[in-house]
């Protein structure tokens, strides 16, 4: 059993506080110590929904949004590797819901307003939304390796204009802030033809504001254009998105064609094999890291909960008790600005904690300030001692959890397609290259190396290590690169070079010049042939020692 506290009587410490498992102290904090901050000052009308206990306890969440045809559901098929209940592809805007693609023993769809009453499913807060969006929401359940570690969520293709406004029938922005605040990961899917940001996808990417730790970024069907035309799209994708995506680091394009047909136009090929592997490492992490996101999702929300509660607090305070309230409660509502300046000098919060004074101006027009709640210390208190106390035993116990019970990196589908086999990525290139054939790969080039080894004058067969550097150096490489060569080259050890461990150094050299990178120690198959241990000559010396 894990405990992350000093322990007293019986294995507890003061509070009782002993848990087994991140999950259930996540759960447990949370609903003793910051759900009757949110509860008492209206955290959930103004911002999320109060969370359940599916919601600690879920698999990790991959959520895809992107205009129509730009691959969403042609990648969840490519993930997968097999078709998905509910499932259809084409040109035109074909997925007009979301789906919450998961595993389950039986394949099957289960409708909206039935997923939303499942306890065991963390949907049961989007019953809010009506049943226009439960009739669009369903969850495809599939029993597929991949689904074993991760949860997919597929949504509608964002159109432009005003059919986006007018026919939905709920609030999309809303569902999608909903999702963004659960979900691990946001991949944003854009088309290589497809480059323009309508008004409706610049609102759905601003609703996942606050979440853009979470969001990456593929320009699918990068095949179809040439190599000209791919720099070209992608600068113009980086300008698009830094207008929308509003933080001073670049954000993380990749770049690929994700699904299972012949690339249109091969000359990047490698490139698009090295990206969607690091995507794919990105995607396989998620269960490592889901514990530590939801403990950050819990330390943001507890820092919003504080400062709303500040704000209510003060809004209460400063209303009249008998005359002119609502004189009073437009006049703080126009201030709400200043009083935000006000409440970070008195509490010493960051603006960054602060909800968006716009959507919260709007939301006060429809709550009567004299009903607010006045600021109950211990509440706050019990929040301020959890993040300061509790939260670093819970760190702790995610270490621990992580060396006795490793998570599982998500296997099956795409992401075991190369693995372990000549296509994986970097399988016979670079560092790899020769590891499977018969003859000492170094020996194709070793009459050129040969040429130049015998003009740096070579004592007794070898170079010394001052004629060597003079070459080597022309290479062009940082000395660190250079030491780190000749130590893999040299060896016997003696500071000295003779004609196949010189040839050794010049093929790293080529390695190293071609953009790969060099062992920490020297492979097997790059040993000189005559520095090979013979098996048979050390089998022939035991006997003779015998």
């Amino acid at each position: 059993m894990f405990s992350w506290a000093s322990k007293e009587q019986g294995g507890r410490n003061k509070e009782g506080d002993m848990f087994q498992t991140v999950t259930e102290g996540l759960q447990s904090l949370y609903t003793r110590k910051l759900l009757p901050l949110e509860e008492t000052y209206l955290f959930h009308d103004f911002h999320s929904p109060a969370l359940e206990d599916a919601d600690f306890q879920s698999k990790p969440m991959v959520l895809l949004v992107g205009q129509y045809s730009t691959g969403k559901t042609s990648f969840i098929r490519y993930l997968l590797e097999q078709d998905f209940p509910g499932m259809r592809i084409g040109p035109e805007p074909t997925t007009d819901g979301f789906i919450a693609v998961m595993y389950g023993e039986n394949e099957g769809v289960i409708p909206g307003n039935a997923l939303v009453v499942d306890p065991k499913k963390p949907f049961r807060k989007l019953n809010a939304f009506g049943n226009a969006f439960l009739n669009r929401l369903i969850c495809s359940q599939m029993p597929n390796q991949v689904l074993q570690s991760i949860s997919i969520i597929d949504t509608p293709g964002i159109l432009s204009g005003e059919k986006q406004r007018i026919s939905r029938g709920y609030d999309f922005s809303e569902v999608l802030r909903w999702f963004g605040e659960r979900v691990d990961r946001i991949i944003l899917l854009f088309d290589a033809h497809k480059l323009d940001i309508s008004d409706e996808f610049s609102e759905a990417i601003k609703a996942l504001r606050g979440q853009d730790d979470k969001i990456r970024v593929v320009l699918n069907k990068a095949d179809q254009v040439d190599t000209q035309q791919l720099m070209r799209v992608y600068g113009a994708l980086m300008w698009s998105l830094g207008k929308v995506i509003n933080t001073p680091e670049v954000v993380r394009v990749y770049l690929g064609s994700f699904w299972a047909k012949p690339l249109q136009n091969t000359d990047n090929r490698r490139l698009f094999e090295a990206e969607t592997q690091d995507l794919f490492r990105d995607i396989q992490s998620l269960p490592r890291n889901a514990a530590l996101r939801k403990l950050n999702d819990l330390i943001k929300r507890a820092r919003l909960a504080k400062v709303h509660a500040y704000i209510i607090s003060y809004l209460k305070k400063e209303m009249p008790s008998l005359f002119g309230k609502e004189k009073k409660k437009e006049e703080l509502i126009a201030r709400l600005p200043e009083i935000y300046l006000l409440l970070q000098r008195e509490y010493h919060i960051s603006p960054g904690d602060f909800p968006n004074v716009t959507k919260m101006q709007e939301q006060l027009q429809h709550y009567d300030f004299s009903k607010f709640p006045s600021l109950k210390i211990k509440l706050v208190e019990s929040v301020d001692k959890m993040l300061s106390n509790k939260i670093s035993g819970l760190m702790t116990l995610i270490r621990e959890e992580e060396s006795k019970h490793p998570a599982k990196i998500v296997s099956g589908g795409a992401f075991q397609g190369s693995e372990d086999s000549p296509f994986g990525r970097g399988y016979g290139e670079g560092i790899s290259a020769g590891a499977d054939a018969d003859e000492w790969i170094v020996h194709r080039d070793k009459p050129r190396y040969d040429e130049i080894f015998y003009t740096l004058m070579p004592i007794n067969g070898k170079v010394t290590g001052v004629n060597a550097k003079k070459e080597m150096m022309n290479s062009r490489l940082p000395n660190t690169v250079l030491g780190k060569i000749w130590k893999l080259a040299d060896c016997d050890h003696d500071g000295m070079l003779d004609d196949e461990e010189f040839a050794l150094a010049q093929h790293l050299i080529k390695v190293k010049l071609e953009g790969y990178e060099l062992p920490n120690e020297l492979p097997e198959h790059l040993v000189p042939p005559s520095h090979r241990k013979d098996p048979t000559a050390d089998t022939l010396y035991n006997h003779q020692e015998d």
